[in-house]
């Protein structure tokens, strides 16, 4: 087995794990079900494409912690997440903001794989136009998103309110595009260099 077999294998492992544990007494089964939905839609995806379209080692570390970000938020929903508890009480902040932290990481690790899609399948290179694109996209994926939290309100309505974990602030879903837009843009001024790097190797 290859050094990389062996890290996609451990990797593998380790997201089937935190899926099991996430999904045991998590507090509300609705909202783990719509939570973990990306992760159970993604592994089959990411597993069989593994050879025919291999991704980048520091994408699928991405899309790792992206998917430990949610298995969190669906075990004890975003609103009651402790970690957004610590965070509360450290800053004296009004509310839970584990979901401020999962929209971040929702423009965060999408900016790399819509950046790596284009870069590998498109006539698009590193640079302005490149940057500008994989941010707008960044935008639909935030925007497509807001519109399942909207359609999961009007199907489930009450029951949905964990899901949605708006805790009152009437101004969430423009919150959640703000800072999904932003953690596309740290992302890819953070991270476009090391991207690159790792890309080389699958554009000779």
């Amino acid at each position: 087995m290859t050094q990389r077999s062996t890290r996609l294998t451990a990797l593998l492992l380790a997201t089937l794990a935190a899926l099991v544990a996430s999904g045991i007494d998590p507090y509300d089964r609705l909202t783990w079900w719509m939570e973990v939905m990306p992760v159970l839609i993604a592994l089959p995806i990411l597993y069989f494409t593994r050879k025919t379209f291999p991704l980048t080692p520091l994408l699928y570390g991405l899309l790792f912690f992206h998917g430990l970000v949610l298995m969190l938020g669906g075990h004890y929903t975003y609103s009651r997440m402790p970690l957004g508890f610590w965070i509360q009480d450290l800053f004296d902040f009004s509310r839970n903001h584990y979901d401020r932290i999962g929209h971040l990481a929702q423009g965060f690790v999408p900016a790399i794989l819509a950046r790596e899609i284009l870069v590998r399948l498109s006539p698009l290179k590193p640079g302005g136009w490149l940057f500008f694109l994989v941010s707008c996209v960044v935008l639909a994926v935030s925007a497509t998103y807001e519109f399942i939290e909207w359609w999961a309100a009007l199907l489930y309505g009450a029951e949905a309110d964990e899901f949605l974990a708006t805790q009152g602030d009437i101004w969430d879903t423009q919150w959640d595009m703000l800072l999904a837009l932003t953690g596309g843009l740290v992302s890819q001024l953070l991270l476009s260099g090391w991207h690159d790097r790792q890309l080389n190797r699958y554009l000779k």
